[in-house]
């Protein structure tokens, strides 16, 4: 099929018309994407893409990923369109409550959205991530006979994503991996939101871009949309070995003359111009949300095209399926949570004398663990050998080795970050990525993203504490810890010793509806229970359990988290029978719990309570209440040695001791 430029820029405007009602209707959202880019998705949804509305998650589909998410309209518009389970109605819901057309677009809310986009560069980071897998899922899965995965991922990109440095780090992953089924368009406008471009930027974008790698090709007109699809054609059949950057030099808000090329077209400033836009751009006066009957049915054909070539690529995924068995089984277990119990058998108990650091009793969890699952990967933020997350078995993935499982990120902890969810969302593999527990805060934006849209990533992040010593406070995360605790749906599994360790890892990668951090120590710590082993595995899974259990009358609880429970207990046997020690390695699964089980362990007839942790005070009292004390860190660390801090800052066992008598 040839291209229609003309019925494609029919359909061009009448995509510029919804855009326009929509945020007029609810005065709110940002029209000049949504009208500058129109071109480009009338080619992209009306011609170029290989894609299915009737199976969003289709396997082999091109990917197409607006990291631009404020221009949510262009997305909501192509989608309709295009024939996906977005109706008009819905279209005119833009913005309203419980639509599936919100501010931003967002994954499991709107079928054809790939990843959650909001926060500018994120889109452009998760795409990397998408193409990333893509070719992870083509080294393992094709063969000689049929080739089941060569999908694109085609991100949209505007100047706020590139000026955003987790956009940048992920580029320049992508160019050093040579991920050539990436496309990145660039919508350059020359516009940002408070002022033209040229008031914050004048790097020559395509020199940055084939410096680091990429192949680039310049559009100085980006409504064209003969050079676009000559331009889209050319990148996605490049052979280069390199990633493709399409540069579309366009007018924001096209369509509205009034602010056409201005930074006042970006937000809903040219809604109030509706009539005489609309009136210019063709649509009718009386009739909002307009569509053509010749644009309907042009894209009712197109389905039906797209639709062919799915069901010719399922044709080869059977053919495939029947040569290739263990293959096919191993591809279908991604759908399929882990099972905890079963994952912990796979992992060996400790000697009752050990005492090792929690992230070398990582190491050795994860070993057995990425054996019983294949499709586990492993990434570090060039801290491999400190972090200890290197799958022992296999290689690093690279240009020349797409089935290695092991990532080196370098030194870009959110980039990093946002590529582990990007290989989330395609659902294939379970990504998993490490670095010092205090540069959290580097990727903090994607680890929120992964928790707001369910992903689930492992984030094993090492030198948890004041324990770091030497390093002093600006490598000792305090206050770090709380700080992701308090994002919703995030796991922070801080775990007390190599067992705990054990269920932490089990826990995580049981855990499918959600990103799970584990926080793991520098220094040695010592096995500390004589519960049986898969009771204190279980109870990480449950968040908290009763590590040392009273022998009389309860008179204390003493709660604790990570290498800090060891001074409970210490603390228990100085005051006596009464007293009982309750590790708590995850807040937040604990407070899933029953109430019941809460109540078994935390009873609310006991008010003698005492925390102690390596960090801030203030989530503990949750569990203490106002008659409780909790011993911790309400300040930054010192550079000393770690056990010298820990005594410094009165994290000891006679500090819980006094605590406690003084209740």
């Amino acid at each position: 099929m040839k291209l229609q430029p003309d019925l494609l820029a029919l359909a061009a405007n009448q995509a510029r018309g919804l855009a326009i009602d929509a945020v007029h209707k609810c005065s709110s959202g940002h029209l000049g994407l949504p009208l500058g880019c129109a071109e480009i998705g009338a080619v992209l949804y009306g011609y170029a893409l290989a894609h299915n509305p009737d199976a969003p998650r289709w396997p082999n589909r091109d990917r197409f990923v607006l990291s631009a998410g404020h221009g949510s309209m262009f997305l909501y518009s192509w989608l309709h369109l295009s024939g996906y389970d977005l109706p008009l109605d819905e279209v005119k819901n833009f913005r309203v409550l419980h639509s599936k057309t919100p501010g931003h677009p967002e994954f499991h809310e709107t079928p054809g959205v790939e990843c959650t986009t909001g926060p500018l560069g994120q889109g452009v980071a998760n795409a990397v991530g998408l193409a990333l897998s893509g070719q992870m899922a083509a080294a393992r899965f094709n063969t000689p006979a049929h080739t089941l995965f060569d999908y694109h991922v085609v991100a949209l990109a505007g100047d706020g994503c590139m000026q955003e440095g987790v956009a940048m780090e992920a580029v320049a992953f992508a160019g050093h991996q040579k991920l050539d089924n990436l496309i990145l368009i660039y919508d350059s406008n020359r516009v940002t939101l408070d002022a033209m471009a040229d008031k914050t930027q004048s790097e020559n974008a395509a020199a940055r871009f084939k410096a680091i790698g990429w192949d680039v090709q310049t559009l100085d007109d980006g409504h064209d949309l003969t050079a676009i699809l000559k331009a889209f054609t050319k990148a996605k059949k490049a052979k280069s070995g390199r990633p493709q950057l399409i540069i579309a030099h366009t007018i924001i808000a096209k369509g509205i003359p009034e602010v056409a090329g201005t930074s006042k077209g970006h937000g809903e400033g040219g809604a109030k111009f509706s009539d005489a836009a609309r009136a210019g751009l063709g649509l009718p006066a009386d009739q909002h949300f307009f569509v053509s009957d010749a644009v309907r049915a042009y894209f009712a054909a197109h389905k039906k095209r797209l639709v062919r070539g799915y069901k010719k690529w399922l044709r080869l995924r059977d053919a495939w399926r029947a040569a290739n068995p263990d293959k096919a089984q191993l591809l279908a277990s991604a759908t399929v949570a882990p099972d905890f119990v079963a994952l912990s058998a796979k992992i060996p108990a400790f000697p009752a004398d050990a005492k090792l650091a929690t992230r070398a009793a990582g190491q050795a969890v994860l070993q057995p663990l990425a054996g019983a699952l294949p499709l586990l990967i492993s990434g570090s933020a060039d801290l491999h050998g400190s972090t200890l997350n290197y799958i022992a078995a296999d290689k690093d993935f690279d240009p020349t080795n797409r089935s290695g499982r092991n990532l080196r990120y370098g030194i870009r902890e959110h980039g990093m970050a946002a590529i582990a969810n990007g290989v989330a969302y395609d659902g294939v593999f379970r990504p998993s990525v490490a670095t010092f527990l205090v540069f959290a805060d580097y990727s903090r934006p994607s680890m929120r993203l992964a928790a707001l849209s369910k992903l689930p990533v492992i984030y094993i992040y090492t030198h948890d504490s004041v324990g770091v010593g030497e390093d002093g406070p600006t490598h000792q995360p305090v206050e770090t810890v709380s700080g992701l605790r308090v994002i919703p749906n995030l796991d922070v599994i801080r775990p007390a010793d190599p067992e705990e360790t054990a269920g932490a890892y089990a826990a995580a990668l049981s855990r499918t509806d959600g990103p799970t951090l584990l926080a793991l120590t520098r220094q040695a710590v010592p096995l500390l229970s004589e519960l049986p082993v898969q009771t204190r595995r279980e109870g990480v899974l449950k968040g908290a359990y009763i590590a040392v259990k009273e022998t009389g009358p309860l008179t204390h609880i003493l709660l604790a988290a990570g290498s800090e429970v060891q001074h409970a207990v210490a603390a228990a046997k100085v005051l006596g029978y009464g007293a009982r020690v309750v590790s708590v390695p995850c807040f937040e699964r604990f407070n899933r719990q029953p109430a019941a089980y809460r109540e078994e362990v935390l009873p609310k007839s006991c008010r003698k309570r005492v925390a102690i942790e390596a960090g801030v005070t203030a989530l503990w009292h949750h569990y203490t209440g106002l008659d409780g004390k909790v011993v911790g860190i309400d300040r930054f660390g010192m550079s000393a040695p770690g056990s010298t801090v820990f005594k410094e800052l009165g994290i000891t066992a006679d500090a819980v001791v006094a605590a406690a008598r003084s209740l």
